[in-house]
């Protein structure tokens, strides 16, 4: 894990993420992000010099097709001192059948974060941490490039004022390969996903597209994400960002 808290630590201090007194909501999943993300900021509090509290939080989804166990999830939290909560909804019948969305991510995504906003201020939490990571962050510049013709992209950090809480994401400068690796590694509880559109999604179609052209043009993803630093495009200067200097 020592690559990972690297990044997540340059994270937190360029985008100003944590701050002493915090309660962090960590939205766990069950996929390698999210666990890595959570494992993180456990060990953090260690050393970071910053005095915070981390909450888990699990929505099930309610899918009827086949039931996601989170047992080792809940134990797993138990073992590191994490707070866990599994929160049950019925976003998966809203989406898929009540719904029946040709396209259901974008439907299911607001749903789960409008979830999760909602436990936060439940359980008194002021922070919801993420688990985007920097390919996450690179691939969505690129989807709303060519799928809705505009240059963004999520922000490092969000505050909500209608919820009263801040979305912020540690993992967003470490790269896909690394949290892999470190979820491999340190044998974490990883759930596998059945949700029906996993691996058919825009995004998995940008994954592929952005993987080939690293291939043919190593850099290709660093050079996308320097360009949104330098720009500061939703806040990815940091929050030391100035614009460059005029050349006389």
């Amino acid at each position: 894990m020592q690559k990972i808290l690297g990044y997540m630590r340059k994270a937190i201090q360029n985008y100003g993420l944590l701050s002493d007194g915090d309660r962090v909501l960590v939205g766990v999943s069950g996929g390698k992000d999210s666990l890595v993300l959570l494992e993180g900021l456990v060990l953090l509090r260690r050393f970071i010099g910053i005095d915070y509290e981390v909450v888990a939080v699990t929505l099930d989804m309610g899918f009827t097709n086949q039931k996601m166990d989170f047992t080792p999830v809940a134990e797993h939290c138990e073992r590191i001192g994490a707070e866990y909560h599994v929160i049950k909804t019925q976003i998966a019948e809203i989406v898929f059948d009540v719904r029946n969305e040709p396209s259901p991510c974008s439907l299911c995504a607001r749903m789960r974060r409008g979830a999760l906003h909602d436990a936060a201020n439940e359980l008194s939490c002021n922070k919801v941490a993420l688990g985007h990571n920097y390919d996450d962050a690179v691939e969505t510049f690129v989807m709303n490039l060519f799928t809705e013709g505009r240059i963004g992209c999520f922000a490092p950090s969000t505050y909500l004022s209608h919820k009263n809480v801040t979305v912020i994401r540690p993992l967003v400068l470490a790269p896909e390969k690394e949290i892999r690796r470190a979820a491999r590694k340190n044998e974490l509880p990883i759930v596998k996903s059945v949700c029906p559109a996993d691996g058919h999604t825009n995004r998995q179609r940008t994954k592929e597209f952005l993987a080939d052209m690293e291939r043919k043009d190593h850099g290709f993803k660093d050079r996308l994400f320097g360009a949104m630093s330098r720009a500061n495009i939703d806040g990815w200067g940091g929050i030391n960002w100035a614009p460059p200097a005029k050349k006389d």
